[in-house]
């Protein structure tokens, strides 16, 4: 199981957010090379970056920024998500060095994208994010509920031949409350996908948790606040998601 650090994006600058809430942003970073360095230090494997600003329709120019500078300092791959609604979106990102790709909004509203997309660079490249509110596919930014289904969403998504995704609970997300574990395992055994666990990582017992789901086709989880916040130590995890210790 891969454990991902998080690198949110807003304005060029490392933050983390509640439930999504831009006005509910705290600095971590001015710059976000410092937080790459520093997990990278420290043993994680792959860094997940997400253009906030992008995701809610705003010009992520300095962010986009932000990524080449983290690709120049670090040697670890990225997965990158937020704001890219277009096939050109997409092509400009992995050009410019991240090596997966999370697709939100666009996998709803426009589908044959996705398809596109891996038609051209393959399921390895190409994820999925699925944020869910009350079981129901949240869009631009987390502003809007779709009527889509997590379920729904991501059984099309296996069929079109997405293999990965990000699974969000939006309720949970900053909060420090504890992943959705039983609805991370539902999806990933429902719709054949590896899902990577996203939201409410509070401590070294979520990590734990989301291990127990890997044979369920769980294979990874995103750590964001906890890391920042200084309440999971990145190293104990990273042994933990490797069985190197239970405890």
């Amino acid at each position: 199981m891969i454990v991902y650090p998080a690198i949110d994006l807003r304005q060029g600058r490392c933050v983390r957010l509640r439930q999504g809430d831009a006005q509910a942003a705290t600095v971590f970073a001015d710059d976000p090379v410092d937080a790459a360095k520093r997990w990278a230090e420290e043993g994680a494997e792959w860094l997940h970056l997400v253009n906030l600003d992008g995701a809610l329709g705003e010009s992520g120019a300095a962010n986009l920024a932000a990524l080449e500078r983290v690709l120049s300092a670090v040697s670890l791959p990225v997965q990158f998500g937020g704001g890219m609604r277009s096939l050109a979106d997409i092509e400009r990102i992995l050009e410019i060095g991240a090596q997966r790709v999370i697709l939100g909004t666009v996998a709803v509203r426009e589908p044959s994208v996705v398809q596109q997309a891996l038609t051209k660079y393959g399921s390895e490249r190409i994820c999925v994010g699925i944020d869910a509110r009350d079981g129901r596919v949240a869009i631009n930014g987390w502003i809007e509920t779709s009527k889509v289904t997590a379920a729904t969403l991501a059984q099309a998504m296996f069929e079109a031949g997405v293999r990965h995704t990000v699974y969000t609970d939006v309720s949970r997300d900053g909060m420090l409350s504890g992943v959705n574990v039983g609805a991370t395992r539902e999806l990933a055994r429902a719709s054949g996908l590896q899902v990577i666990a996203s939201g409410g990582v509070a401590s070294i017992d979520d990590i734990r948790a989301v291990k127990a789901c890997e044979s369920d086709g769980v294979s990874g989880v995103i750590v964001g606040m906890a890391l920042y916040t200084g309440a999971l130590d990145l190293q104990k995890a990273l042994r933990v998601a490797k069985g190197s210790i239970t405890c």
